[in-house]
């Protein structure tokens, strides 16, 4: 199979180009199961790019086949043997990454600091000898639109003119106001896609670690996450506090001397407040508060970093006026920023077609988490999280609205939602807070759901009470219209996420009860397993229909169902209460479905194995290659997920719940960001069959606003 390669380059330094590079293999790695990165010539080593894309992509690949040769040497052997002895040498190494990857994103120079008289004709000779496809980037800060449009044009004709084969171009950190003006004036010039992504200021704002790391700092207080803000601009304190307080802006950095306790405590009190949240505190001249003074600062906002420096403010000024923000490793919150600009810039799927890279066999987790955020972003629908305190629900949240992948409300006490926010760090944007206690359709929904259980007796004011619950809150947006679907579970329990769920949304009319599947993605492929977490012991109607249902879920979520209805025997070569029930339970599906692919009795190895099928059941359809495992009561289904959880190394998504006419999902207690991430894109995606999108919801607003 011939290697499919995509070179990103551009024509001068300062253009930003990591976003498109890093949006190149995000695209790659949804279509491909092994990609590799090759970059010719290196500054530094490690480099820092590759180190994202390393701990992102859970790249395998030996970081020594990365590199072609560092600049000095090139330099070298260009000036000894020429031009030709150097692209001949970089093609021999880039042919040891391409013999091993299906494709290979290819990282152009970078223009800095190099002795190369024509840079770009270097690029363009690598692309052509590389056989690799350019994707070229133009730097547009502090350039007017006539100057973007320009540039791009030149640079287009400058590649097109060396003989390259150009996917796209790329004009990027253009200003806000002209991107639009520059979208439409190339789209009328070039043949080929032209996409313009705004300057982005969070994006080139450096952290407070890497300004504390550049300035020799010391660390007085905060923790890694509140070192991992940015720092989107910086306020120097000199005034008495009622004119510095007047000058505090969101996300930036206070920088006063380390006497001037009142400004450190009222900054960090602003922050607290939310009014606005900073970033940190930076102290100059190397004096540092009073114990008391740090031990009240560390009340008012925990985690908020405070760095003690040596330096007076002039100099200090100057260094930090000079930085800017890197991706790396170290960053991934940047990472999910940049993820987000691309993918609202960039039209991903005419570019994916473009690269024509070859599409893999397998689907890898990773692979399959990338389609559910594509997904779920193609069509926008407004999930509900009831727990809006909890730190790991707010970094996921984070990550959702940088990524775009859906809209969300976050339910709980407003201020208590913006402190814990900024102490984070995290900027919720236009993220709808509510506080169920006190928002104006509690009233509303306490009548609502009177009227759904008046059959058990309840009261509106019973029902009052009730519907300031937060997961009974979110679920009520829900059957209301007011939200799409709802994720919770990080801190309740399952009962408490699910049972509004089975109280007010109830089953869909072709359901006869609620049940789960898990998405268990192995190395290769992914599996659906269900029920293992919802019904104890289902009877032969019950495992049908669960049958049946996780069909569904499967074809939904791409993934074509071939049903194995679980047990200890295969075929007809076991009897007893526990296969027989399995047995009546697969002929109802055939019944029923008889569209449907399906085998059981049958055990798990014969399931999923194919030189075991043949054993036990030569010429089945599904024996072998099952994608839809039915376990027949949760004691087993639960217990094997977790096994092959814990044992393969398989990644858990789930459980996702089916049967509900609108999705409510659980989480575990124990899920991690990624987790709840995922969660929430595939409730976005459950929601999607919904006729409409939900009206919007009053924003409660804090007391201070």
């Amino acid at each position: 199979m011939t290697t499919r390669s995509v070179y990103v380059t551009g024509i001068d330094r300062g253009d930003g180009r990591q976003v498109v590079e890093l949006g190149v293999m995000e695209l790659l790695t949804r279509q491909v199961d092994r990609v590799g990165v090759f970059r010719p010539l290196v500054h530094d080593n490690p480099d820092r790019l590759f180190e994202l894309l390393r701990a992102r992509y859970r790249l395998s690949q030996d970081p020594a086949t990365v590199y072609g040769m560092d600049y000095p040497e090139a330099s070298a052997l260009q000036a000894e043997q020429g031009t030709d002895e150097l692209v001949s040498t970089l093609v021999d190494r880039f042919l040891l990454v391409a013999r091993e990857y299906d494709v290979v994103l290819v990282l152009g120079t970078d223009f800095a600091d190099t002795q190369f008289p024509d840079e770009l004709a270097l690029n363009a000779r690598l692309a052509n000898e590389f056989g690799a496809s350019v994707v070229a980037v133009v730097g547009g800060r502090d350039q007017t639109a006539e100057s973007v449009l320009a540039e791009t044009r030149n640079a287009y004709r400058a590649y097109e003119a060396l003989g390259c084969d150009v996917l796209a171009m790329v004009a990027n950190r253009v200003a806000r106001e002209d991107r639009a003006g520059i979208a439409a004036g190339l789209d009328s010039r070039l043949p080929v896609p032209c996409y313009v992504l705004p300057d982005e200021p969070a994006l080139s704002a450096p952290t407070v670690a890497q300004i504390t790391q550049v300035l020799g700092g010391t660390v007085l207080l905060g923790d890694d996450s509140g070192l991992a803000r940015d720092a989107l601009g910086f306020v120097f304190g000199g005034a008495m506090l009622p004119n510095f307080l007047t000058a505090l802006t969101p996300g930036c950095l206070v920088v006063t001397p380390g006497d001037r306790a009142d400004l450190v405590v009222g900054a960090l009190a602003a922050h607290s407040a939310g009014t606005p949240p900073i970033a940190g505190v930076l102290l100059t001249l190397n004096e540092r508060p009073s114990n008391e003074v740090l031990t009240l600062a560390a009340r008012l906002a925990p985690g908020t970093p405070v760095v003690s420096v040596a330096g007076t403010s002039f100099p200090i000024a100057a260094q930090l006026f000079s930085l800017e923000g890197k991706l790396n490793a170290a960053t991934p919150r940047k990472a999910e920023t940049a993820l987000g600009l691309f993918e609202r810039h960039v039209d991903t799927t005419e570019l994916l077609k473009r690269v024509s890279a070859p599409s893999s066999d397998r689907v890898t987790p990773m692979m399959f988490e990338h389609k559910l955020l594509e997904r779920a972003r193609a069509d926008k629908r407004r999930v509900v999280l009831p727990e809006g305190t909890e730190e790991r629900v707010l970094h996921a949240a984070e990550v959702l609205l940088r990524r775009g992948v859906c809209d969300l409300t976050l339910l709980g006490p407003v201020d208590a939602i913006r402190k814990k926010a900024a102490d984070l760090g995290i900027d919720l944007g236009g993220t709808q807070l509510i506080d169920p206690q006190t928002s104006e359709l509690r009233d509303t929904f306490a009548e609502k759901y009177a009227k759904f259980r008046a059959h058990k007796g309840v009261t509106v004011e019973l029902a009052y009470d009730v519907a300031s619950d937060v997961n009974y809150f979110g679920t009520l947006m829900v059957q209301e219209g007011l939200a799409d679907g709802m994720v919770s579970g990080s801190v309740h329990s399952t009962a408490a996420t699910i049972r509004p769920a089975f109280e007010i949304i109830k089953t869909k009319p072709d359901a006869s009860i609620v049940s789960s599947v898990f998405f268990m993605c192995l190395a290769d492929k992914v599996l659906v397993y269900g029920d293992c977490a919802v019904n104890p012991d289902p009877n032969a109607e019950q495992l049908a229909d669960i049958a049946i249902q996780s069909a569904a879920t499967a074809e939904q979520f791409g993934v074509t169902p071939r049903i194995a209805m679980l047990s200890y025997s295969t075929g007809t070569s076991g009897s007893g209460a526990d296969v027989d029930k399995v047995r009546e339970a697969t002929e109802l599906v055939r019944s029923r479905r008889p569209d449907l692919r399906i085998e059981g009795p049958i055990q798990y190895d014969a399931a999923v194995e194919p030189t075991v099928a043949a054993t036990k059941l030569p010429g089945s359809e599904v024996a072998g290659q099952a994608s839809v495992l039915i376990f027949p009561d949760l004691n087993t289904g639960n217990n094997t997920y977790k096994a092959v959880q814990r044992s393969a190394g398989a990644i858990a998504v789930g459980p996702v719940l089916q049967g509900l006419r609108k999705p409510v999902n659980d989480l575990s207690r124990g899920a991690l960001v990624p987790d709840i991430v995922t969660t929430v894109a595939i409730t976005a995606i459950q929601a999607q069959t919904a006729d409409s999108a939900p009206s919007q919801v009053p924003t409660q607003k804090a007391p201070h606003q």
